[in-house]
């Protein structure tokens, strides 16, 4: 008889053990599942943008330049602009232009300049980018969460200031 309730015991446990493991596999699936049909994205925040931009204009004014400065997210899209009162009527859309291409690039603007000046004029056929030096993509961990064009410095002058700006939003946490 004892050994009857010994056996009844252990199949329940056993049977529950099974159930609960079951669970388990089951819950874990799911997880799996879940983290499969979305994705998690840091991207640059609109303090962040704000941060980026009072950085460029400071450096821009230390040195007597009338700049626009355009901050935009992982994806390219904007999430700030300003443009200096005495910058040139079409500053904003160049700095604009030049974000976007390091952010889709996730690249600096000048890397896809350098490809047509250097005799590959095809790449000029790329959507949606610009070939001008001035696009910063701001990294945070070694992860392009946006970038910072600027424009009205010219050049090299332009990269100088983006590259303090992505430099000011990436520390902005």
């Amino acid at each position: 008889m004892m050994n009857h309730q010994i056996k009844k015991i252990l199949s329940r446990t056993i049977i529950f053990g099974v159930f609960v493991l079951s669970c388990f596999v089951y819950a874990q699936n799911d997880i799996q599942n879940e983290q499969q049909i979305y994705l998690t994205q840091k991207t640059v925040s609109l303090d962040g943008a704000r941060q980026a931009i009072k950085a460029a204009q400071e450096e821009a004014i230390k040195k007597g330049w009338h700049i626009s400065v355009a901050v935009v997210d992982v994806s390219g899209q904007l999430v700030a602009l300003e443009k200096n009162d005495f910058a040139i009527g079409v500053s904003p859309t160049v700095a604009y232009e030049k974000a976007r291409t390091a952010a889709l690039l996730k690249a600096p603007s000048k890397e896809f300049e350098q490809y047509i000046n250097n005799g590959q004029p095809s790449f000029l056929a790329t959507p949606g980018v610009t070939p001008l030096e001035g696009g910063i993509p701001i990294k945070v961990e070694g992860v392009v969460i946006g970038a910072v064009g600027v424009s009205g410095a010219h050049g090299g002058y332009d990269s100088h200031i983006a590259t303090i700006a992505a430099q000011a939003a990436a520390n902005q946490r």
